[in-house]
């Protein structure tokens, strides 16, 4: 299974990809903003999507409608520190499957990629 995590911040990437390594997902590739997270879906294979909300130049509401009106279904997992009932409902009308509140645990990351993925 190909992951693709978009996220602006370096470090970010490197925890999200870390928990991923120990949970057994190592076929992951990396965005560092919608635009270059759409440049790797374009390159195909992708399974999963792991994407922030704030981002610079498409932050991750554009990159899930983008995904969406590309006609794509694999889920998407926004990690975000966005938590607000409105917030929820404007990432799921964009598209996002389920998403995971910053800071999250290796635990609660697996539970949420299991859910998405039966």
């Amino acid at each position: 299974m190909k992951i693709l995590v978009v996220d602006d911040s370096p470090t970010m990437r490197r925890i999200i990809i870390g928990n991923l390594s120990r949970l057994g997902h190592t076929d992951v590739v990396e965005g560092e903003n919608g635009r270059s997270g759409l440049e790797q879906l374009d390159r195909g294979g992708v399974d999963l999507i792991i994407t922030d909300w704030d981002m610079p130049e498409m932050d991750g509401i554009a990159f899930a409608r983008a995904v969406r009106g590309r006609g794509a279904s694999m889920p998407i997992l926004m990690v975000t520190t966005h938590a607000a009932t409105q917030d929820i409902v404007q990432a799921l009308e964009a598209g996002v499957s389920t998403y995971v509140v910053k800071p999250f645990t290796q635990e609660s990351l697996r539970e949420k990629i299991d859910s998405l993925l039966g």
